[in-house]
């Protein structure tokens, strides 16, 4: 089973998704953001290219023929942990549910902003992540400079 963190109380979870994303690629860390929202997804992505001015963060869709290249992957299905020369990828949940195949990583990260909607989806996402025997470990980012 996965650890999964879930930061609670991010005032915009998008924009601190970008940098979770941002963080972790600087880190050498591959990683997978799964939203079946592809909308929201698209916004992501449009996001990851201007959060910061001088970052660049390379990212495509799990789809893509580049996909084994590069580092972040997109998907609004389930992903299977591309494979790589260091540590194995994370997951990064941007929906609303539980992600599907999230047991085959080692970690899932989800980022919950403060509005109601935010929450109660991840009280159920926390249930849901508990009953099948995950790791669950919860932080409080409401107070992050």
């Amino acid at each position: 089973m996965a650890r999964v963190d879930f930061a609670f109380g991010a005032p915009d979870r998008l924009r601190m998704a970008c940098e979770v994303v941002a963080k972790h690629h600087g880190k050498g860390r591959r990683l997978v953001v799964y939203c079946s929202d592809a909308v929201l997804l698209e916004r992501f992505d449009l996001m990851l290219w201007g959060f910061e001015a001088t970052a660049f963060i390379p990212h495509v869709d799990a789809g893509d023929p580049l996909a084994a290249q590069t580092p972040i992957l997109l998907s609004g299905k389930a992903v299977t942990p591309p494979e790589g020369p260091s540590t194995s990828p994370w997951l990064v949940n941007l929906d609303a549910r539980c992600p599907p195949g999230a047991e085959q990583y080692e970690r899932v990260l989800e980022i919950v902003s403060q509005d109601e909607e935010s929450v109660l989806a991840a009280r159920r996402r926390w249930r849901e992540y508990k009953d099948a025997g995950h790791e669950l470990h919860a932080h409080d980012v409401s107070n992050r400079a």
